[in-house]
């Protein structure tokens, strides 16, 4: 994440989110950092003295300074490459197709459901999460 960030800011200043979409679309989708990841990072590498941030409509706008863009100049060129590499994109998408089916799917449910509806499509995706954990386990 760190390198990343010193990367992206050698271009340009920009705030937290655009760094995330910016990773994202880099990286051919692959790795979308999360805000939790990305704001602390941020947050340690001003700590560190690496980058300054200033407010900007709202926001925090963020930028190299001097020791900032020698630590992206001694680093890699493109980090999120390595998130990509031999990653396999059509099942990439697959997958995120049935992840963006099944929260719609449950959004339907919790918008026009009663609360036992409600109530079962809880269960449905916890039961859902534990399978997915069984099977990294060999046991499902």
């Amino acid at each position: 994440m760190r390198a990343s960030i010193l990367v992206l800011l050698k271009d340009r200043a920009m705030h937290g989110y655009e760094m995330i979409q910016e990773i994202a679309e880099r990286s051919g989708g692959v790795w979308k950092p999360s805000p939790g990841s990305v704001y602390p990072t941020l947050q340690l590498l001003e700590d560190e003295g690496l980058i300054s941030s200033a407010t900007d409509g709202g926001k925090k706008l963020f930028s190299l300074t001097e020791p900032g863009r020698q630590a992206a100049a001694d680093g890699p060129d493109a980090p999120w490459e390595d998130a990509g590499r031999g990653a396999d994109r059509e099942a990439l998408n697959e997958i995120r197709q049935a992840g963006t089916g099944l929260m719609d799917a449950f959004g339907q449910v919790w918008r026009t459901g009663d609360k036992e509806q409600r109530d079962k499509a809880v269960a449905v995706i916890n039961e859902a999460r534990k399978k997915l954990y069984l099977i990294l386990a060999d046991e499902g």
